[in-house]
């Protein structure tokens, strides 16, 4: 500060100049005017509505891919069952270098893909067929369950739009009856708040019906990719369709895809870990001597506060 100005005593009335000021009349261009601007806006430009994804609409849109998926839950070869923390000890997860951060962070929701997306919706059922499978099923060894999901599964593969196969070498067990009643509760919408409440009896926890439809073989990803959606859509900074979303994670995408990046399975922790480093950067940069003699040999801050400075000389 220079010694002219530290002599002013705040205290003081101001004898300086001074103009006007409608404080009504800003209020008014503040939250009229640019209301109605962001309103009609927002009318045309405006993201759609789409309606949210449910297990109902998956199975009465693609019933083969939903059966396929919930076999895979069964087997324990779905996305969710070998994805390790927070849901499971499957798999170390991401790592950074040495660092394994997924494993570390450890398991806070416990999920069993078999057990939580399959079985115990399938107990609700008053059906006796039904509950007559369920209880072969729990009885079986965990060798003897993964045959009959694993087997049944290979079978589907075989038949990618079949529902349901015959079990004509008994060799899937309780598994079709528990596939076949599974979808039904599915086509219904029984599913979907089964799912939701099953760990509290309000329907806010999305958590389950999320992960098993993310694990669909082509139900959500061919939906994912007609909005533009996925990672090499730069779907993380999308809206769905082609309308933008959040323009300030373009730095995000970015680095998605560009290699080594593009292809490495730890891409998360990576661009995670690069953009942490940079935010940091960018903290210390008035701290560096190079960067923070910038603004005086290009002083672009004195063209805009010219009225201070012309004062100042004065």
């Amino acid at each position: 500060m220079s010694p002219a100005l530290s002599k002013h005593d705040p205290s003081k009335k101001w004898s300086g100049p001074t103009r006007p000021y409608d404080l009504i009349k800003e209020a008014v261009i503040a939250i009229v005017i640019v209301g109605i601007l962001a309103g009609g806006l927002a009318a045309v430009f405006s993201s759609p509505d789409e309606p949210a994804l449910t297990l109902k609409s998956w199975a009465l849109t693609d019933p083969a891919d939903f059966v396929q998926t919930a076999t895979s839950e069964l087997a324990g070869t779905s996305g969710t069952a070998g994805y390790g923390a927070p849901y499971n000890t499957a798999s170390d997860g991401q790592v950074l270098g040495p660092l394994k951060l997924q494993k570390w962070a450890g398991v806070r929701i416990p999920i069993n893909t078999a057990k939580d997306f399959v079985v115990k919706p399938l107990t609700i059922l008053p059906d006796a067929a039904v509950q007559t499978a369920v209880n072969a099923w729990n009885v079986g060894s965990a060798d003897e369950q993964t045959k009959w999901a694993t087997s049944y599964g290979d079978a589907l593969a075989k038949s990618p739009k079949a529902l349901s196969l015959p079990d004509t070498n008994n060799s899937y067990g309780p598994v079709p009856t528990m596939i076949t009643y599974l979808l039904g509760m599915a086509i219904n919408g029984a599913l979907d708040g089964a799912l939701t409440t099953s760990d509290t009896p309000l329907p806010t926890d999305f958590t389950k019906p999320m992960l098993f439809i993310a694990d669909s073989g082509t139900y959500f990803p061919d939906y994912a990719a007609a909005r533009h959606l996925h990672g090499d859509q730069w779907g993380v900074m999308n809206e769905t369709g082609s309308w933008p979303g959040q323009s300030w994670l373009w730095l995000f995408s970015f680095f998605y895809q560009v290699e080594p990046f593009k292809s490495s399975e730890n891409a998360d922790t990576w661009v995670m870990g690069l953009l942490g480093v940079l935010s940091v950067a960018l903290i210390f940069l008035p701290f560096i001597p190079f960067i923070r003699r910038i603004p005086y040999k290009i002083p672009v801050h004195r063209i805009i506060w010219r009225n201070w400075y012309r004062r100042k000389q004065d």
